[in-house]
């Protein structure tokens, strides 16, 4: 059996470092928002190139408090991709501001520029790029559009921990960005967890307000806050796993290189590109094949995991029936989710693993074609 990732292994590989890093929370006195937390954001902080990090409970929370510390909400939009996971859209919905979904460039499933200034409005406040699948949007393109229009950039960065965008890295491309611990992450916490990295000071003292009860005095709150705070349990695992992330992120580049050169010019599947500014990270390695279902279980027949991120756009979701979007108003992202399939993919994973995901993937397709 071929998992589609990991973990196990990957948190074994760390499994001395971690159970210290147990242990001295465990003896320590301080629980929430003490010495590891600390340590945690000034370490992610450098690594991302930005001057603040501030841990927060989870990527979602991360991105919703970006929206309330610039004060974006009732009566606002933010434009935001079409294609992605709901929790971009949720965070808009539940800072009270509108989700304005404009659709991705095909090739790198990443938001496009081009289509970005028909839909801002006057009730625009803020562009929202994701980063997905770990490769950056086309932030320098995004960014000047934003500043024409006086618009905060947001980032979506829950996927590209270390990817860069003309030699920046995500985190650092806009003036706010938001990034997942979650442990299937490329920098997995053991439970949920969170941060937003900025070089805004005061945006910074806000979200470290309002992640707190809305306080900076214990039992004095200055604004109605929520409970956002990164655990110091995991932040102590999140320094563990910081220190090896860029070797972990040149291994699944390893990979992302051997599925690229194997599966080059194979008829009936589109893989990934690759803009020449760009460096992913390869969170996913996500390919599209027309016939998405009957390869998933194909694969699944010759006990290889793969996965689909995701079956279904936002806003076709029940939850954004209220948007007055129907099938066929989004047709470049209906037709992504229709078709994305994401294959096996692990710092570590072994090229006798991917030879055996490409033979059975190459089997389905030529199934497909007979």
């Amino acid at each position: 059996m071929i998992p589609f990732l990991d973990v196990k292994g990957i948190n074994l590989s760390n499994a001395s470092e971690l159970s210290e890093a147990f242990n001295r929370v465990l003896q320590s006195s301080s629980l929430i928002l003490g010495q590891e937390v600390a340590a945690f954001e000034e370490e992610f902080a450098a690594h991302s190139g930005t001057r603040h990090c501030i841990g927060v409970g989870n990527g979602l929370e991360g991105l919703h408090l970006i929206l309330r510390g610039y004060g974006i909400g009732h009566n606002d939009e933010v434009i935001v991709p079409s294609n992605t996971y709901i929790a971009t859209w949720l965070a808009i919905s539940s800072a009270g501001a509108t989700p304005v979904p404009v659709e991705p460039v095909v090739a790198t499933y990443n938001l496009d520029p081009e289509l970005i200034e028909a839909k801002i409005t006057p009730r625009t406040r803020a562009i929202m790029a994701v980063h997905l699948y770990g490769q950056t949007a086309d932030m320098e393109r995004i960014n000047a559009i934003a500043a024409s229009h006086g618009l905060k950039v947001i980032e979506d960065a829950a996927q590209a921990y270390g990817a860069t965008c003309r030699g920046t890295k995500a985190g650092a491309l806009g003036d706010a960005a938001a990034f997942s611990f979650y442990p299937g992450k490329n920098l997995g916490a053991l439970g949920d967890a969170g941060g937003v990295t900025t070089d805004d000071a005061q945006l910074a003292e806000q979200i470290r307000v309002l992640r707190n009860y809305g306080s900076k005095t214990k039992y004095h709150n200055e604004v109605k806050g929520f409970n956002s705070r990164l655990d110091e349990l995991q932040a102590a695992f999140l320094r563990v796993k910081l220190k090896v992330l860029d070797r972990q992120n040149a291994q699944r580049r390893e990979v992302a290189t051997m599925y690229l050169g194997a599966l080059a010019g194979v008829p009936g599947l589109v893989l990934p590109e690759v803009p020449a500014w760009a460096e992913p990270v390869w969170h996913l390695f996500v390919i599209r094949v027309a016939e998405r279902e009957r390869m998933l279980k194909h694969l699944a027949d010759n006990d290889i995991g793969a996965l689909i991120h995701y079956p279904i756009p936002p806003h076709l979701q029940p939850a954004y029936a209220d948007a007055g979007l129907t099938k066929g108003d989004l047709p470049i992202s209906e037709t992504i989710h229709s078709e994305v399939l994401s294959l096996p993919m692990w710092p570590g994973m072994q090229r006798s693993d991917v030879d055996t995901v490409v033979k059975a993937l190459r089997g389905g397709l030529e199934k497909s074609s007979a």
